[in-house]
């Protein structure tokens, strides 16, 4: 196993963990490959996917969307190549984008980074 990813462990869900929980949104996903936690991006308004890593050092996360594979390792601030990890390999393909639909303000381009 490469440091920092487990390709066995499966995602946390759908949506970013932390947006569900409070009612929020999101621009993209990202899924930490060592534990399998879905936040939102650096675009998103509440940026989860880094702040899993500032909270948990679990350097590595991949994209979480349809037809994306890319690994972003956090520690040494550059892409890499790493295995399949366990399915699903990203959100739904018919949840919108930004999402979910339903919880994105009309102005959602002037929340985001």
């Amino acid at each position: 196993m490469t440091a920092g990813i487990d390709p066995e462990v499966a995602p946390s869900g759908p949506g970013c963990v932390e947006c569900d929980a409070a009612g929020g949104w999101w621009v993209h996903l990202r899924r930490c490959a060592q534990c399998g936690h879905v936040g939102c991006c650096d675009t998103s308004p509440a940026q989860h996917a880094t702040a899993h890593f500032a909270a948990t050092g679990h350097p590595v996360m991949q994209s979480y969307e349809p037809g994306e594979d890319w690994f972003w390792d956090f520690s040494r601030s550059k892409a890499l190549v790493g295995p399949r990890l366990a399915d699903p390999q990203s959100r739904p393909a018919d949840q919108s984008v930004p999402g979910p639909a339903g919880r994105v303000p009309a102005d959602w381009r002037e929340h985001i980074h």
